[in-house]
């Protein structure tokens, strides 16, 4: 959804859950035009204008078992604290599950009151219109939303109406970011995402939520072409084999992936150098979770 808001991809997508791990920050301006008769709520009033929407990615809510898990959700119930408005997204196919109950009860139990609080069904393209109502109304039950959207990111439904309506409840005030500004994900993290995406694709199972992607160095040639040098590191030397394949045919099809993604996204020849290695205690230090703009959590 937030890559279709933004005409391009700033955050990566797998089908796997829990595939974003940090907050992003993602800068869209919109073009609001209050409804006719409506009270104007910013300071420049008169017709449309520019409201700079700044939307941050969180991580998922789920019980967290391990470190890098409550980090995880750490930093998801910590973006709501500072949020002027929250938008939950919900998948139609998947209706209202466990999870959707558990986040709608955190929410209402923060301790600051939320009242520009939105939810989003999404994919409500592929579910029958029928199927929607009942899921809204339900929706409606859990918690104090201040307005249902019936969106499909893949077929931009949706999309205009929910911006309009999340312009209008923003403050009044200068913007935080340059217009110009479409995300303040660091270079190096963004692209160390883009790998982590692929090996997300090509890698099944649980070992995906292993493994730790980080940049460790960009370089340009005389010739203009990027070197981007790479580390993915897993915890036992069987991960390793597994993301490496055989004749290291696995991960040269996730290199291949990652480097074709970085030539599209930022227009530049590239050359991507993945390396594996094995640090079996990854998830226990800090300077791993200050690279993924995590907090190192007990």
């Amino acid at each position: 959804m937030l890559n279709r808001i933004m005409g391009r991809k700033v955050s990566i997508v797998s089908h796997k859950v829990q595939t974003t791990r940090t907050r992003l920050r993602a800068v869209k301006m919109v073009n609001y035009s209050p409804p006719e008769g409506g009270a104007e709520l910013h300071s420049n009033s008169g017709g449309g204008h520019p409201v700079q929407l700044i939307f941050v990615d969180t991580p998922g809510i789920f019980r967290p078992a391990r470190r890098l898990d409550r980090a995880m959700v750490g930093a998801a119930m910590d973006a709501t604290n500072d949020a002027d408005a929250i938008l939950l997204l919900v998948d139609a196919t998947k209706g209202i599950t466990q999870t959707v109950r558990d986040l709608a009860e955190k929410i209402r139990n923060q301790k600051s009151e939320i009242k520009n609080l939105f939810v989003a069904i999404n994919k409500s393209d592929a579910v029958r219109k029928q199927d929607l109502l009942p899921i809204a109304a339900k929706l409606a039950e859990l918690a104090p939303f201040r307005e249902i959207f019936m969106i499909s990111a893949v077929k931009n439904d949706g999309i205009e109406k929910m911006l309009q309506s999340l312009a209008a409840v923003m403050p009044a005030g200068p913007y935080l970011f340059d217009p110009a500004d479409a995300s303040d994900v660091p270079d190096k993290l963004y692209l160390a995402e883009l790998t982590r995406e692929k090996i997300y694709k090509y890698v099944h199972q649980e070992l995906p939520y292993h493994i730790y992607v980080a940049t460790e160095k960009v370089d340009v040639d005389p010739e203009g072409v990027l070197e981007i040098y790479q580390k993915i590191v897993v915890r036992s030397e069987a991960h390793k084999k597994i993301v490496v394949g055989k004749g290291g045919a696995q991960l040269k099809q996730i290199g291949t992936a990652a480097r074709h993604d970085i030539q599209d996204q930022w227009g530049v020849n590239a050359r991507l150098h993945l390396f594996v290695r094995v640090e079996p205690d990854w998830e226990e230090k800090r300077e791993n979770y200050e690279e993924q703009g995590l907090e190192f959590k007990k």
